[in-house]
């Protein structure tokens, strides 16, 4: 059977199914508890979820305090599948270099699969949401949405041989990630009003089947395997060895400006994430909440307007790159972040809400820059290691985000819910920083264009 090189529909697929599959579980949780708060079944019309809004109520108090248990739980949920899948996400993805990329997204995948079979048991039968815990955690053991990005950013890299067209390939798999996430979300709500929690979980099962039959029957590797098939099978220590080297040789190898700046670009990094994804992913929350008040189908609307982000982040990408460096379209990106969440702090209408995504239209634009920037840096067998590294920092970044904001946010949201986006804006602080200083040093503007493959390896010879 002939295989094919087009990665692009496994990453649809998973997206779409992922996507669809985490506002609902937020929402599910939320729902839960609520009930076991009222002892009552939750109420939603076509408009609005039911919620109060008199402060003195003491329907109002117990309201909150749901707010804060559904936080709290989604904080220790997202903590207790980050640390198996930051190991797995490493060993995965680093080893792709040698190993091939087709297991960073097999693996995922078939993780996804489980835990959508569980929440689908969990839904029908009105389980305890403490099994929630165990669901997260074996997703994390089949290294979950970090190892497959990870693998599929490698293995976007592999095929890209013009060093040139990597800003925007990568900037097209972000672009994939945005849209897809967007009509996910647009067309959860409806999920959950047609057929349920229930069989929305199934549907999200289904599409997982269908990309793990595509990733074993048809996608090829980037990475040639048939020395390696006959090799003789290393031990685990031999196996543990080379799964650290290429990171430590990353490091330890390179002149010494290359290495200042890797960590520097990594710094940024993972600093603006921290502050995207902390302040991104309270929306939920913030939308079921008092005066918004929001229900499924607005919070499906919400998620959808992301798409508009993603493409013209992704058409920022592309213009910008013809005319500026690659930290100037950073720098922009960056600012239109903070205008968007600032403006969300104080959104307290669907109007101003939906609005909110108006200044945010580039806040996308560093992410897949920065990864272009490392990508370009390194040499074609490191490739696998410095997505390695980015996926680690993706899963620790994301955890120690999501568990930071969603603790703050339980403590702040009974006197202001929208300190946790002005805390994030705040944030954002860090990584401006880092650039800055990049700007004022030599590593910076000639310097970069010059750490191309082809010249790191002509330093590389110098300096031995």
């Amino acid at each position: 059977m002939r295989k094919v090189l087009f990665v692009e529909p496994v990453i649809f697929i998973y997206i779409f199914a992922s996507s669809l599959t985490r506002p609902l579980a937020q929402q599910f949780v939320y729902r839960r508890l609520w009930e076991k708060e009222y002892n009552s079944t939750f109420i939603s019309n076509s408009n609005v979820t039911y919620c109060e809004q008199n402060k003195s109520s003491p329907t109002y108090i117990k309201q909150k305090e749901v707010q804060e248990q559904a936080s709290v739980f989604t904080m220790q949920l997202d903590l207790t599948g980050a640390i198996p899948s930051l190991i797995v996400a490493f060993v995965i993805v680093a080893n792709g270099d040698r190993q091939g990329r087709k297991r960073s997204l097999v693996l995922p995948s078939i993780g996804a699969l489980i835990a959508d079979t569980c929440l689908t048991v969990i839904s029908y039968f009105n389980l305890s949401l403490s099994l929630l815990f165990a669901v997260a955690f074996i997703t994390g053991l089949f290294g979950s949405m970090a190892t497959f990005l990870g693998g599929g950013f490698a293995f976007i890299a592999d095929l890209c041989h013009d060093e040139k067209q990597k800003t925007t390939r990568i900037a097209v798999v972000d672009l994939i990630f945005g849209v897809v996430s967007g009509l996910a979300g647009l067309s959860s709500g409806y999920f959950l009003r047609e057929i349920g929690f229930t069989w929305t979980f199934v549907t999200s099962s289904l599409l997982h089947v269908i990309n793990i039959i595509y990733i074993v029957f048809f996608l090829g590797d980037t990475v040639g395997l048939s020395e390696l098939q006959h090799e003789a099978p290393v031990s685990f220590k031999e196996l543990l060895r080379e799964t650290f080297s290429g990171v430590y040789l990353l490091f330890k190898t390179a002149p010494y400006k290359k290495r200042i700046l890797i960590i520097m670009l990594l710094l940024t990094f993972m600093s603006y994430l921290f502050t995207v994804t902390g302040g991104s992913s309270l929306f939920t929350l913030y939308e079921l909440d008092e005066p918004l008040c929001w229900n499924e189908v607005y919070i499906g609307y919400g998620a959808a307007a992301s798409t508009s982000i993603s493409l013209t982040s992704f058409l920022g990408v592309y213009l910008f790159s013809k005319y500026l460096k690659d930290i100037y379209i950073i720098f922009i990106g960056i600012f239109s972040y903070i205008g968007g969440i600032v403006m969300a702090a104080f959104a307290k209408t669907t109007l101003l809400m939906f609005l909110v995504r108006v200044p945010a239209l580039l806040c996308f634009m560093p992410l897949p820059v920065l990864r272009s920037m490392l990508s370009k840096v390194v040499l074609a067998g490191e490739q696998g290691a410095v997505f390695a590294c980015i996926a680690c920092l993706e899963v620790v970044t994301g955890a120690i985000s999501l568990s930071i904001f969603n603790i703050i946010y339980a403590a702040t949201v009974a006197w202001f819910s929208g300190f946790s986006f002005l805390l994030s804006a705040g944030l954002c602080l860090i990584p401006l920083a880092v650039l800055c200083w990049l700007l004022c040093t030599s590593w910076q503007g000639e310097d970069l264009a010059l750490l191309t493959p082809e010249e790191v390896s002509s330093l590389d010879s110098v300096d031995s």
